[in-house]
C-alpha cells in the first residue's frame, strides 16, 4: 500500500513538472524576432552617433558629421563629406534560453582609423525603438561602462 502511494506521488510530481516544462512563450516575442525587428530597423534608414561616453569620457565628437549605414551583407558604413570607413555589423543573441534585449549582442567592428576602433565591441542592447538605440558595454579588463546611442538620421 505505502509502495502504491508512493509510486502515484511520483506519478503526479512528475507529470505537474513535465506540464510546465512544456508551457508555452507564445504571448511573449521571442529573441528570433526581436532580433530580427532590429536588423530590419537599423537597416531601414541612416544613422548618426549622438552618445559615446567611453569610460566616463564624452567622445561623440569623433563622430560629429559621420552618418552610418547598416546595410546588407553586414556591412557598416560611416560617412561624412571627406571620409568613409567601412566595417561590420551584427545582431547575435548571446542566450537562446532567455527572451530579453538583455541577450542580444549588437556588435561592431571598424578595423581603423583609431577613433572607429573605439566602437569595436560586443554591444548590449539597453533600449531600442524604431529611431533610437541605446548601447552599453562593460569593459573586462579596466571595468569601465562605455555607452553609445545612435539615432536615426
Amino acid at each position: 500500500m505505502k509502495s502504491l502511494f508512493i509510486k502515484s506521488l511520483l506519478l503526479i510530481f512528475i507529470s505537474s513538472v513535465s506540464l510546465t516544462a512544456c508551457s508555452s512563450d507564445d504571448d511573449n516575442p521571442s529573441s528570433d524576432d526581436t532580433q530580427l525587428q532590429i536588423e530590419n530597423n537599423v537597416q531601414n534608414d541612416s544613422w548618426r552617433i549622438t552618445k559615446y561616453i567611453d569610460s566616463g569620457n564624452d567622445e561623440v565628437s569623433n563622430y560629429a558629421g559621420y552618418i552610418f549605414t547598416f546595410g546588407a551583407d553586414n556591412v557598416l558604413t560611416a560617412t561624412n563629406s571627406i571620409n568613409t570607413y567601412t566595417g561590420t555589423w551584427s545582431i547575435m543573441d548571446s542566450n537562446s534560453n532567455d527572451d530579453s534585449l538583455d541577450d542580444l549582442d549588437f556588435n561592431i567592428f571598424f578595423a581603423s582609423p583609431s577613433d572607429f576602433e573605439e566602437l569595436s565591441d560586443d554591444w548590449d542592447l539597453i533600449t531600442q525603438t524604431s529611431n533610437k538605440i541605446e548601447l552599453i558595454d562593460i569593459s573586462g579588463g579596466n571595468g569601465g561602462t562605455d555607452y553609445l546611442t545612435f539615432e536615426k538620421n
